[in-house]
């Protein structure tokens, strides 16, 4: 009964969408645009209201706008496909497959439990572990829900299992609360600082690229590395201020590391491989432009060498079902947003929204569209759908503001996947942490509320003098 209810729903959705697209469709075609361009604009809108409804997976409502594209003669099935040979797009694609090495081979487990050995001993410190823990993975980790979900996410339960109180559950409740709390901001942040820490963080470069932006891999993670890693010191520091566990000081935690490590034994020849193809990437993805070797080169190349040593195996990565749908939608979004930009239509939309930050001050309109951009996640669930939906055309507006071009991205790239504490459904992994059960809707919103304030100041005030020494501005 509630699979048939669930069809209706997507039948009726679906409806919705492509009735929208019709209408659209029969709408006076600008002069400026090619009617082609007005086509694609009608494709890409209903491809980004399916995302957000979410009727269907989204890679099955991404190659409903390629088979759109197609049949209407809006582009051409070869110029369809375009997307999917892009660079960036195998970049993503390889990054998933090499963090299987982490998981498959215990070594992001064991980092976290390591840290957690030595500094545990109290709930603040645990937070602190687990965050630590998050960080060191995120570079090659670019899933929010592989690495906070399937890494994190375990190790945080069995910890908050520790505190567990069947005569008093509001003490369980509050120290559980609070690690998943700060669990759940910790993977929206470490989402942001580098390029690979995230699926959609790709998608803004390529955005970038259509108008005539490079980003590196290098660009990214360096104007992110100190705004980032201030918030991740400050942000468990509010939330135990905020959500105060009951329990501040136990053993427990330190001691269900060291058993696992224990149980893990020493440490193996595939973990010793994992990690020195880590420092070999990370080290490549910074000085790789000195040898010619691009961020999907050396993705390739750290592939390679763990299906070389068996530390992974090819049929891994061909039952990866995460590193395939992201593979499809992906493409999908990039052909998009290339022929977005070919015919124009970003800067002509950018053109028709201009009008209503003309009397504003440069500096006024850029706090404003910050905001705006930053608060509306509010309505999201994705930071896909977010970046697809609104960066190309803010990423206009602020040009038009007088912002550079690759500060601009940098910001608004910074923004799409910080407001993403803001819910519990804000990003692909925050849904994880709520789940646990631990905390009521109203008080994760009221922290995702104030940390949000945290990281404007943050990002906006240290990170804004951080780009300045780098001469972003």
């Amino acid at each position: 009964m509630l699979n048939k209810a669930k069809k209706h729903k997507q039948t009726l959705i679906l409806f919705i969408i492509f009735g929208l697209s019709s209408i659209m469709w029969y709408l006076p075609v600008s002069e400026a645009l090619p009617e082609n361009g007005w086509h694609l604009l009608i494709i890409f809108t209903a491809t980004i209201v399916g995302i957000i409804l979410n009727p269907l997976p989204m890679g099955v409502i991404a190659l409903l706008s390629v088979l759109a594209c197609v049949l209407t003669n809006t582009l051409s099935l070869a110029e369809c496909l375009s997307g999917f040979g892009d660079s960036i797009v195998w970049l993503i694609v390889f990054a998933f497959f090499i963090s299987h090495g982490f998981i498959k081979t215990g070594l992001g487990s064991r980092i976290a439990y390591y840290v957690l050995s030595k500094i545990g001993h109290s709930t603040l410190g645990i937070s602190y572990a687990l965050v630590i823990a998050d960080f060191v993975l995120s570079p090659l980790i670019p899933s929010a829900s592989a690495r906070g979900g399937g890494i994190i996410f375990p190790i945080a339960k069995s910890i908050c299992k520790s505190f567990s109180d069947e005569e008093h559950p509001g003490i369980s409740s509050r120290n559980g609360g609070f690690i998943m709390s700060v669990c759940a901001q910790s993977t929206v942040i470490t989402s942001a600082l580098f390029v690979t820490a995230m699926a959609a963080n790709p998608l803004a470069i390529k955005f970038a690229a259509s108008a005539g932006i490079t980003i590196s891999w290098t660009d990214w993670a360096l104007a992110a590395i100190v705004p980032g890693i201030i918030s991740l010191a400050v942000m468990p520091l509010v939330v135990y201020y905020l959500y105060p566990p009951a329990i501040r000081y136990s053993n427990s935690a330190p001691q269900i590391a060291r058993e696992k490590l224990d149980a893990m034994g020493k440490i193996s020849l595939q973990e010793i491989i994992m990690m020195a193809v880590f420092v070999i990437l990370i080290a490549l993805w910074i000085n790789g432009s000195k040898f010619g070797l691009s961020p999907t080169t050396v993705a390739l190349m750290g592939l390679s060498i763990l299906l070389v040593t068996k530390v992974i195996n090819f049929e891994d990565n061909l039952a990866d079902k995460g590193a395939w749908h992201t593979f499809i939608w992906f493409g999908t979004l990039v052909m998009l947003s290339d022929f977005l930009s070919k015919f124009g239509l970003m800067t002509w939309i950018g053109g028709k929204l201009q009008f209503l930050f003309m009397s504003s001050s440069p500096i006024n309109s850029l706090i404003i569209l910050s905001l705006i951009y930053f608060y509306i996640h509010y309505l999201f669930a994705s930071t896909t759908a977010h970046i697809s939906v609104l960066l190309p055309t803010f990423l206009v507006l602020f040009i038009n503001a007088g912002v550079p071009g690759l500060m601009a991205t940098l910001i608004l790239s910074f923004l799409s996947t910080l407001s993403a504490g803001l819910t519990h459904f804000g990003l692909s992994s925050t849904p994880i942490f709520f789940g646990a059960g631990y905390m009521r809707t109203k008080d994760w919103w009221y922290i995702g509320l104030v940390t949000s304030i945290i990281y404007l100041l943050i990002w906006g005030g240290i990170g804004g003098m951080w780009w300045k020494l780098l001469n972003l501005w």
